[in-house]
């Protein structure tokens, strides 16, 4: 079930009410979680589901287990390899089997025979499978105490707001909220409610918008003039922003809803001043995951593997967005440069110029992100860079041809800008508003509130699934 889909518009407000008004206890309110939450992710399809209980109850069982065998570290070194091994393996059958094999046969040339078997890839494995991998290792560490109550854990790993694209949750953040008692907070849910509008714009204003401008120009980018692929390439970085920090707006605005909060997944990334910089503000969940769990455990910046350790966490991480070798592609690229930037600091830099220098750098990975092979990721570079065809002209007779997408697209990346940037500098600039002028009259306010929804709905593009649910 999609955030953006008649079926959520009735799911959410039932499920609101039931959660308040019907199940008012903790333990109920949980099954009503894992009930909602296997609703939710079963309206894809209800094969899924076998996937993700079967996960949840490995990682449950293994952390019983590991706090069973306590002092006895073979033991728990053996339950945590197991059920990291497990689940490892699932994820590389469901994901990564077909990308592997048809490889492979490249490789030797062979045609046909398994590589052509077609596995379904689940909506979101990588992300809950990250969750329950990292509840394994913390129980394992002793960084936090094995749950007892498997209603609850599995509250923990199907949440639904957050469970098809994050953010990624750590059981010590998420769990101890299950556990305890929630009460209706009014002040949450208008800041919940205010969070998701404003990701819901960014997903149907925004985002949607782009998409129909990138998907014409990477329909024909090899008749098109270099200007067009730059205009392209731009909006492309826009639309996977906003497509992505939507779903996480909306997903954390949701869990607010129910007493539940998430963490925070993007930083503003797009001012960021280097790309070290840019990588602790995009997707935060997932660079602090393969910080804490692939990165440090490796030796991190001890014992002179530094750069080794940077290009095996990034060709993982490429490799964790998508079984394709643009992907892999994507994560060598961004490795070089956090590398070179380990080497070389600009720090005379102006902070326009460091800004727009690290938004380059991104947009160009951006390019291989989207491209369908490699083979098209260079051939787009190679004429977007091609300066003898930089000619302006048939930008805007291009631009005309999707005029209602392309003005939208482009005033709702405008508006979100000022947006975030007065945000940046002020974090509760959207809470003063409300104390502000709307606070005083409170109709005023539900009528701002109306306006910018009939607004979204009014100007939003074409639907489609948010981009993160292949992942």
């Amino acid at each position: 079930m999609s955030f953006c889909s008649l079926a959520f518009i009735f799911f959410l407000p039932i499920v609101f009410l039931l959660y308040w008004q019907v199940f008012r206890f903790r333990r109920w309110q949980n099954g009503l979680v894992v009930v909602a939450s296997y609703v939710f992710y079963g309206w894809w399809d209800w094969r899924f589901l076998g996937l993700i209980a079967f996960t949840s109850l490995l990682s449950y069982a293994g952390g019983l287990l590991t706090e069973h065998y306590n002092g006895q570290r073979g033991l728990q070194r053996a339950v945590c390899t197991v059920c990291i091994i497990v689940t490892l393996l699932l994820l590389g059958i469901f994901k990564y089997f077909s990308f592997f094999a048809d490889s492979f046969c490249a490789l030797i040339g062979c045609q046909g025979g398994w590589s052509e078997l077609n596995v379904v890839l689940p909506v979101g494995i990588s992300f809950y499978t990250f969750q329950a991998l990292s509840y394994t290792i913390d129980v394992y560490r002793g960084q936090v105490r094995a749950s007892r109550d498997a209603v609850e854990f599995f509250a923990y790993i199907s949440f639904f707001p957050q469970l098809v694209a994050g953010p990624i949750e750590r059981a010590s953040h998420l769990l101890p909220q299950f556990r305890q008692e929630r009460r209706f907070c009014y002040a949450d849910a208008v800041d919940g409610c205010r969070q998701m509008l404003w990701g819901f714009f960014k997903k149907m204003v925004i985002a949607d918008n782009c998409a129909t401008v990138v998907n014409a120009v990477w329909t024909d980018y090899d008749s098109r003039p270099s200007v067009m692929l730059m205009a392209g390439a731009v909006l492309f970085a826009f639309q996977i922003y906003c497509d992505f920090s939507g779903y996480s707006d909306i997903a954390i605005g949701c869990a607010r809803l129910f007493g539940i909060r998430l963490k925070r997944n993007f930083n503003y990334p797009y001012f960021s001043r280097s790309m070290a910089d840019f990588w602790r503000r995009w997707h935060i969940s997932l660079t602090t995951w393969l910080r804490d769990y692939v990165y440090i455990p490796l030796g991190g910046n001890r014992n002179g593997h530094t750069l080794r350790n940077i290009f095996v966490v990034w060709c993982m991480s490429g490799l964790w967005h998508g079984a394709n070798w643009t992907f892999v592609c994507w994560g060598v690229y961004h490795a070089l440069l956090l590398a070179v930037g380990r080497r070389v600091r600009i720090k005379s830099a102006g902070r326009l110029l460091s800004v727009s220098v690290t938004f380059l750098f991104v947009v160009i990975g951006w390019i291989i992100f989207r491209a369908p092979t490699l083979n098209d990721a260079v051939s787009y570079l190679s004429r977007m860079l091609n300066l003898s065809e930089l000619n302006v002209g048939p930008l805007l007779p291009q631009l005309m041809a999707m005029q209602s997408a392309a003005v939208t697209a482009v005033v709702g990346i405008a508006l979100m800008t000022v947006g975030e940037w007065r945000s940046r500098h002020d974090e509760h600039a959207l809470q003063s508003l409300d104390h502000g002028l709307l606070g005083r009259y409170s109709s005023l306010r539900f009528a701002f509130y109306i306006v910018m929804a009939m607004l979204t709905i009014a100007f939003a593009g074409s639907q489609s699934e948010f981009i993160y649910f292949q992942f």
